[in-house]
C-alpha cells in the first residue's frame, strides 16, 4: 500500500540516520562506567540491601518534586486502572502487529494483546481477569485509540530494519550494587562494529515534557554500557499528533545521562537511607498532587500563577 504523508515524513526522518556512519571510540564504555561507579560506589556503600534497581520511572520522580516523591513512595499500594493498562496493552498489540501475517485491525490486536497478557504478566493478567466490564471496555477503546495512532503513523516495518518492540536492557555497577535496566518500546537497526546504527524510539501520549528526553538518554546509556557502540539517535514519537522528536546521540549526550543517573542515584539514598528532608519542586503539576492539601510551596505556586 502506499504511504500516506505522515508515514512517509516518518520514514525519511529514520531514513536520514542512515547516511551518518558515525563511529565511536572502543574505550567510551569504560569511560561511561568509570565515571558513573566512581560517583556511585561511595553513595550505595552504606546501603544495608543491595541491589539498588533504578529505572527511568524512579530517576524521573527523584529529580521532579521530592516532597512528592516521598510522599507516593510512602504510600505504596499500586492498583491497576484502565488508564495505566492501556499502555501496556497498547505495546504488546503494537508488538504483535509486527509480527503476525496479514493486517489486524487495531481492536483485534488489542484483544489478543488482552488475552495473552491475561496469562503471561501476573500483576496485570490478575486486573485483566478480575477487572469490570466497564473497565474492559474503557481500556479496549483507549488502547485501540494508541495503536490505530501507531499503525496510521508507521510505515510498516521491514525485517531488514531490525525491529524489536519492548527491548529489555540492562547494566549492573559496583559489584553488581546497583542494577539499570529499561524498557525500549522500539529500536530499530543494529550496530556494525564501533559504529552506531541503532535507532531508540520511545511511544508517547499526550505533549512534549523535557522528561522524555531524559527517559532515552538514559536508555542510550544502558544500551552503551551493555553493548559498547552507543545507539545512533533517540526519538520520541507522540501519538496523538504523529510528531517525532529526534535527538543525535553524541558523548555529550551520554556523560550527561551519567551526571542526571549518579545525581538521582545519590538523592534515592539520601530521602531513604539517611534521612533528609524532601525539597519541594513546584510546576504546573502541582494543580493535579495528592500533596497540594497539605504543600504551602505548591498553593503559594499555583496562587501567584493564577494572578500573573
Amino acid at each position: 500500500m502506499p504511504l500516506n504523508p505522515a508515514q512517509a515524513d516518518l520514514l525519511a526522518q529514520l531514513r536520514s540516520v542512515d547516511e551518518d556512519d558515525r563511529a565511536f571510540d572502543a574505550e567510551l564504555r569504560v569511560e561511561l562506567r568509570a565515571e558513573l561507579e566512581a560517583r556511585l560506589a561511595p553513595v550505595v556503600a552504606s546501603l544495608p540491601r543491595t541491589p539498588l534497581f533504578v529505572n527511568k520511572h524512579l530517576l524521573g520522580q527523584v529529580h521532579g518534586c521530592e516532597v512528592r516523591f516521598v510522599h507516593e513512595d510512602a504510600e505504596r499500594g499500586f492498583a491497576w486502572t484502565p488508564a495505566l493498562a492501556r499502555g501496556s496493552v497498547a505495546h504488546k498489540a503494537i508488538e504483535l502487529s509486527m509480527n503476525l501475517p496479514g493486517h489486524p485491525a487495531p481492536l483485534v490486536l488489542v484483544d489478543e494483546a488482552v488475552e495473552r497478557l491475561r496469562e503471561s504478566d501476573r500483576s496485570l493478567g490478575e486486573w485483566l481477569q478480575t477487572c469490570s466490564e466497564a473497565d474492559r471496555a474503557e481500556l479496549r477503546g483507549e488502547a485501540n485509540d494508541q495503536v490505530a495512532k501507531f499503525l496510521e503513523c508507521w510505515p510498516p516495518l521491514k525485517r531488514a530494519w531490525r525491529p524489536v518492540p519492548e527491548s529489555k536492557v540492562s547494566a549492573d555497577l559496583c559489584g553488581d550494587a546497583v542494577r539499570l535496566s529499561g524498557k525500549v518500546d522500539l529500536s530499530i537497526g543494529a550496530a556494525r562494529g564501533n559504529v552506531a546504527g541503532k535507532v531508540l524510539i520511545d511511544l508517547k501520549t499526550g505533549m512534549f515534557s523535557p522528561s522524555h528526553v531524559d527517559d532515552l538518554r538514559f536508555y542510550a546509556l544502558v544500551e552503551t554500557l551493555r553493548l559498547g557502540t552507543p545507539p545512533r539517535r533517540l526519538a520520541t514519537h507522540y501519538l496523538d499528533s504523529g510528531r517525532l522528536q529526534p535527538e543525535d546521540v553524541t558523548e555529550d549526550v551520554l556523560f550527561a545521562a551519567v551526571d542526571r543517573t549518579a545525581e538521582g542515584v545519590a538523592r534515592l539514598v539520601e530521602l531513604h537511607h539517611d534521612g533528609r528532608e524532601p525539597v519541594a519542586r513546584t510546576g504546573p503539576v502541582c494543580r493535579w498532587c495528592p500533596v497540594l492539601p497539605t504543600c504551602e510551596p505548591g498553593r503559594r505556586h499555583l496562587a501567584e500563577a493564577d494572578l500573573a
